[in-house]
């Protein structure tokens, strides 16, 4: 099997109907199928599973062997993840399970909620609820067959009607729908079918059971594994809200809903079904719904309200992601997710956000923010914020991402803003410079000043460098760009990712004046070693200089959401100038300068509109506001190995 191996947990017992239960069997079961490792672990006493039909009308294909009930078992082995499908977690039970792994939630709506590693809602929630990293109802167990909801008067008579109310049905609102609608079906307008619900009930007198000898044209069904296969069957489905729902609006099925309580009801609205009502009440308005209530006419469907409800339900469909053939199952969501290497902070390596030296007792940090396949977190230690993935991206630095990517981003390939980069490479030179000339130790004011450039790319600061008398060298992931800069540029490269790629003799103990990253140190998902190779690297006295993207600018503080948003995926680390002195003086380097750049007044928060043209009197004020609060987007740290602390910034 691929990957490691993965635990879900269900909500089951009672009041927790049977939906959770039968979602996460269809989930351990599809792992299985892409090769994963899977468990399925039913919490509770185990003769909590005996009552009722709990485990009845399993889904087809699911084992029993592999459920795990032991906690044991549990505790000792090596869990990837653990998916929660448990409504509300409480808090003992989240704390337990975070010492294990990581956790992801999977509907979840408790108020511990903003504390999972990773959120998928596959049902729509009450708009306050803290955001999700996915939220996607075609990722449920959706039905095979489907149609096209039924235009115009097409509702057919007698009507198909299946009325389900889960597999526990603890309200009894399954019994009392078929009753109301079988007492006034007198003229035979309904065929009314109910699924079987009551895990824990007792059969009720004058339930399904007399409501059936009353007419032939109702039927009690007895659970079934797969009711989402048999959705087409029916004109309209009568439920709450839940699963059944959205997959009727997947199969073309119109949906009546009647909410068991104030929160079915909420849920029911936000997600924008039509409801009867709550309860009994809800119940009782059917009839009113389904039958034209004109006195003294012949009795017949309501065709104006069934008309009205299969238009609603057809936008419904669109609306939820259901228009078109499911393109990805939640198995296959989550069997793409990868624990990553890095569980502390991927800067200064102290443990952050509960991973993995974290006692067992406490709950995870809550993220920044949260993004499809990424969530930011803030390292209590160094202050810097991170980026952690559950869907890692192979990082890719070709020829494509110098100029196509690279054009979209800045209106120019790498190439073509050569000549830019290389004068801002020698204003930046005359910086590194100036500190190496006050530099003791084995830094020698007279001898070639030896410079590597990690990330080199196509090489306009190695040009400039070696213009302004260094002795440069680069290193860089993209072969092209290392054959650039050998073949045409006729200077020193190495192909490959820092730290692991140089040779030795490339970049041997303490045989350089100064390294170089210019935007690159963010590219990093492990700065920990990079900065320990520099040190092995970097003569006593040597500078490291580093530019990156800046969460203190006017950007970061204007919409940190926005921004954050924006960051490109494979940017793991979000720096600000402020945590630069402590995060590399925990490194060993002492921070010098450090350079506020990037200068944009037309970002700045309504102001900015007025600011869109340099000649404007609003963007020379901005842009003074901007260097002096030194609100620019990017900075530039210049750092020196060694020494005691004190910086100049501007």
């Amino acid at each position: 099997m691929s990957g490691g191996a993965l635990l879900v947990v269900p909500a089951c017992g009672k009041d927790r109907g049977g939906g959770h239960l039968v979602r996460s069997m269809i989930l351990v079961r599809d792992l299985r199928a892409l090769g994963r490792e899977a468990w399925l672990h039913l919490p509770g006493p185990e003769e909590m599973y005996s009552r009722g039909n709990m485990l009845s009308a399993l889904p087809s294909g699911f084992r029993l062997s592999w459920i795990m009930p032991g906690e044991k078992e549990i505790t000792e082995k090596n869990w990837d993840f653990i998916i929660l499908d448990r409504f509300r977690t409480p808090e003992e039970e989240l704390r337990r399970w975070a010492g294990l792994a990581p956790l992801v939630g999977v509907d979840e709506g408790g108020p511990l909620r903003g504390r999972f590693d990773f959120l998928v809602d596959i049902l729509p929630g009450l708009p306050r609820r803290a955001g999700a990293n996915v939220r996607d109802p075609s990722l449920m167990p959706l039905p095979r067959i489907r149609r096209p909801f039924p235009a115009g008067d097409a509702a057919p008579e007698p009507l198909r009607v299946l009325v389900s109310f889960g597999r526990e049905d603890s309200a009894g609102l399954g019994a009392a729908a078929l009753r109301i609608l079988a007492a006034q079906n007198g003229a035979g307008l309904l065929d009314l079918s109910l699924l079987g619900g009551g895990l824990y009930a007792e059969p009720e007198a004058g339930g399904p059971a007399e409501a059936r000898n009353r007419s032939a044209a109702i039927r009690v069904l007895e659970p079934v594994p797969d009711l989402r296969d048999h959705l087409i069957e029916y004109d309209l489905l009568v439920t709450h809200f839940g699963q059944s729902a959205f997959e009727a609006l997947y199969a073309g099925t119109p949906v009546l809903l009647v909410s068991p309580g104030p929160y079915h009801e909420k849920l029911a609205k936000n997600a924008g079904f039509f409801s009867a009502g709550q309860g009994r009440r809800g119940i009782a308005k059917l009839p009113k719904l389904l039958f034209r209530q004109i006195p003294g006419s012949t009795a017949g469907l309501n065709r104006d309200f069934l008309r009205e409800l299969t238009g609603r339900c057809a936008a419904l469909r669109a609306r939820h992601n259901l228009e078109e053939d499911r393109k990805q199952s939640l198995a296959s969501l989550i069997n793409g997710f990868s624990p990553g290497g890095v569980k502390g902070c991927p800067a200064c390596g102290e443990s952050a956000a509960g991973r993995p030296a974290f006692p067992r007792d406490s709950l995870p940090a809550p993220p920044l923010a949260r993004f499809a396949g990424r969530c930011y977190y803030r390292c209590p230690r160094c202050g810097i914020v991170y980026m952690r993935r559950f869907d890692p991206p192979a990082p890719e630095y070709g020829r494509e991402y110098f100029f196509e990517l690279y054009q979209k981003q800045y209106g120019k390939t790498y190439l073509e803003d050569f000549p830019a980069i290389a004068a801002a490479g020698k204003r930046r030179l005359g910086v590194i410079r100036s500190l190496l000339a006050g530099a003791g130790g084995a830094v020698s004011p007279d001898g070639p000043r030896r410079l590597l450039d990690i990330g080199c790319a196509y090489g306009p600061f190695l040009a400039a460098a070696s213009g302004e008398g260094f002795v440069p060298a680069g290193v860089d992931p993209s072969e092209d760009a290392v054959s650039y800069v050998r073949g045409t540029l006729g200077l020193e490269a190495r192909q490959g990712f820092f730290p692991e790629a140089p040779p030795p003799e490339f970049a041997g103990e303490k045989s350089f004046d100064a390294v170089t990253l210019w935007y690159v140190i963010e590219h990093f998902e492990n700065c920990v070693p990079v900065f320990e190779r520099i040190r092995r690297i970097l003569k006593p006295g040597g500078v490291l200089a580093f530019s990156t993207p800046s969460f203190s600018g006017v950007s970061g503080r204007g919409s940190p959401a926005r921004f954050l948003a924006r960051s490109p995926g494979d940017h793991w680390t979000v720096w600000s100038p402020r945590i630069c002195g402590k995060l590399l003086g925990k490194a060993g380097f002492t921070v010098r300068k450090i350079l506020v750049t990037g200068h944009h007044p037309e970002r700045f928060p309504l102001a900015g509109k007025f600011a869109r043209k340099e000649t404007a009197p609003p963007y020379r004020l901005l842009l003074a506001l901007s260097r002096l609060f030194a609100l620019g987007d990017t900075f530039e740290v210049y750092a020196t190995l060694g020494g005691e602390a004190g910086k100049e910034r501007s």
